[in-house]
Formats: C-alpha cells, sequence, structure tokens
C-alpha cells in the first residue's frame, strides 16, 4: 500500500489525531502521551503526517524560523511506527520538510536542528553537511556556541555540554526524533559511543545539527525519499 505524507499547521490538529499520534510510542520510550503532543502545538508551527493507506506510520513537529539571521529548520520532535518500513517513513517525513525549507528559503544553506534520544536515529543526518557532533571531531567555538542556541531553544538552556552536546534531562518528557525497528540499521561504534552514557528516561538528549546545502535542497537529493 504507498504511503502518503503531508504537511499543515499544528492548530489544525485534531484530538482524533493526536490520539493516533500518541498511540505510536504509548507502551515504549520516548513515551509522548497526548497530553505531551498536545503541549507541542503550542510550541512549534508544523506538523507533517505520513500514512500508509489509513494507519499513521510516523509524524514530525517542526518549524521554519530564522535564528540570528541564519535559516533554520528546527524538528521538535520525531517518531514512526517501529515496523519494517521504519526508514522509509522516517525519509518521506523529513523529504517533505526539507521540500519547504526549500520553498521558505530558496537559494540558501539551511541550519537542520534536532535533539537525539538514541543512535539509530542519528541516520537522520545522512546527506547533510558538517553535522555536529559526529565520531572523531572536536567541535569548534562556533559549532559549540550553535549547541547552545539550540539547547535555549528547545527551552534547556544552561542544561547542554556544549563539547559533548549532552543536553541534561529534568525527569519529565522531552522531545526528539525518534527512529527504531527491526530493519533499522545499526550505527556504527562511533556514532554509538556519542550516546554513551545518556538517560532515556531522565530525558537526557542530544543535541544534533548539520547543514542542507542550498544546491541539495534545490536538486531535491535530499527530498527523494519515496515509498516504493
Amino acid at each position: 500500500m504507498p504511503f502518503e505524507v503531508g504537511t499543515k499547521d499544528c492548530t489544525s490538529l485534531s484530538d482524533a489525531e493526536l490520539a493516533e499520534m500518541a498511540d505510536l510510542c504509548v507502551d515504549r520510550e520516548p513515551g509522548f502521551d497526548i497530553g505531551f503532543l498536545s503541549k507541542q502545538c503550542e510550541e512549534w508551527v508544523l506538523i507533517t503526517l505520513v500514512r500508509e493507506g489509513q494507519k499513521l506510520r510516523g509524524y514530525s513537529f517542526s518549524t521554519l524560523e530564522r535564528i540570528g539571521g541564519t535559516p533554520s529548520l528546527l524538528i521538535g520532535l520525531s517518531t514512526v511506527d517501529r515496523t519494517v518500513k521504519a526508514e522509509q517513513a522516517l525519509k518521506l517525513l523529513l523529504g517533505d520538510q526539507y521540500r519547504r525549507a526549500l520553498l521558505a528559503f530558496p537559494d540558501e544553506d539551511v541550519l537542520v536542528g534536532t535533539r537525539l534520544g538514541v543512535a539509530e536515529a542519528y541516520q537522520a543526518f545522512a546527506g547533510l553537511v558538517d553535522v555536529v557532533p559526529r565520531p572523531d571531531h572536536k567541535a569548534s567555538g562556533e559549532e559549540r556556541a550553535w549547541g547552545r542556541r539550540l539547547a535555549k531553544r528547545f527551552g534547556a538552556e544552561g542544561r547542554i555540554d556544549d563539547r559533548t552536546f549532552v543536553l541534561k534531562g529534568d525527569g519529565g518528557p522531552a522531545g526528539a526524533l525518534d527512529l527504531g525497528g527491526p530493519k533499522v540499521k545499526e550505527p556504527d561504534a562511533g556514532v554509538s559511543l556519542l550516546f554513551k552514557g545518556l538517560s532515556v528516561k531522565r530525558g537526557d538528549r542530544l543535541v544534533t545539527f548539520g547543514w542542507a546545502m542550498a544546491e541539495d535542497l534545490a536538486s531535491g537529493s535530499l527530498a527523494s525519499g519515496k515509498a516504493r
């Protein structure tokens, strides 16, 4: 059955849709329940949904904005159903967000930033340039400053270690880009080390960002993950 993906304003989400979204991880981490998701509608502007027939397979809250003049795509939280098609659903979610980033910021490089809770989700940054943090890379002063800016934007100012980019949780639910499933690729050892010591239950996250280059957005190479 083909996938369908679309993006709309968060304010247009219905209670039934929020309940569907909560059901995707009701019995597992990161445990985004309907109350938490309802609050995200106030914090983020856009919601992207991907369906397979009538079944919801994934969603992503995001905002397109400028941070200090820099075009930015910020993903507040995202998750997909943990089926054999989990990676496919994530590519569709990201693809639609990149398409909108191109429309909002034509001919500009766009910073893509989010929080990750599991190493498997790091593959969401495939195709982006200068991803931070990354294995065997010592962050520059400007990159560390971006980590602090993003932590502030995510409502967690002062809780980030700007050398490891680990954002310490406060024990409550926290947004993250989540990915898992029986066919999801295992992260390599270097990527796994970036997540060493994270307490998902406490709400720890890895602030991660990279650059979507203008030419890649324009060519559609970042948004080419189509369902087969």
